[in-house]
C-alpha cells in the first residue's frame, strides 16, 4: 500500500488554494485568489523543489486537473515531474482527456 501525502497551501483560517493568480477559481464568489503568493520566500522555494524532484503521482479532483490541465502541458521545462506524473482525477463528470498519464 502507497502513502498519500498531501501537499496545500493553506491559511490560518482553512482556506485551501494554490498559488494561481487572483481569478484561478472564483467559485462562491471568492475574491482572494493569489493570496499565497506574497508569502512565497527562499524556504518555500526549497521545500516546493524538493517535493517535486522525488518521482510522484498526484491524486486531484476535477476542477484542480482543468486548472493544472490548461497549463502545465504547455509548460514541460518547469513542470517536468508534474508533466511525467500519473494524473489521478477523482471525477463523475470528466470522461477523458488528452493530457498524459491521465486516469480517471
Amino acid at each position: 500500500m502507497r502513502k498519500i501525502v498531501v501537499l496545500t497551501f493553506m491559511s490560518m483560517d482553512g482556506v485551501m488554494q494554490a498559488p494561481g493568480g487572483p481569478h484561478e477559481d472564483t467559485t462562491g464568489n471568492f475574491t482572494l485568489g493569489g493570496w499565497s503568493v506574497p508569502y512565497f520566500d527562499e524556504f518555500v522555494g526549497q521545500e516546493m523543489g524538493k517535493q517535486m524532484s522525488v518521482p510522484f503521482d498526484l491524486l486531484l479532483g476535477r476542477k484542480t486537473f482543468e486548472i493544472f490541465a490548461a497549463y502545465w502541458p504547455e509548460h514541460t521545462q518547469e513542470g517536468e515531474g508534474i508533466n511525467s506524473a500519473t494524473k489521478y482525477v477523482v471525477s463523475t463528470t470528466l470522461k477523458e482527456h488528452s493530457w498524459q498519464k491521465t486516469i480517471r
